[in-house]
């Protein structure tokens, strides 16, 4: 679907940063702070797990170090 365009060091700290999100929205803030977080921290850990970054894409980034 998607080329892979972020690298290893890119996804592992979207991955840490997604699942302290996710933490922090289930047990420590709430209300709308915790929809954002949850939100950001799920869409972080779904392109951290795809390797792939949309944003990245439109913006020519490309992190990867294989092609």
């Amino acid at each position: 679907m998607f080329a892979k365009n972020m690298g290893q060091t890119d996804r592992m700290i979207r991955g840490i940063v997604g699942v302290v999100l996710l933490i922090l929205a289930l047990a420590s803030l709430s209300g709308g702070w915790a929809w954002i977080a949850g939100i950001v921290g799920v869409v972080l850990l779904a392109t951290a797990a795809m390797g792939s970054c949309p944003p990245y894409q439109l913006l020519g980034i490309n992190t990867c170090k294989t092609k």
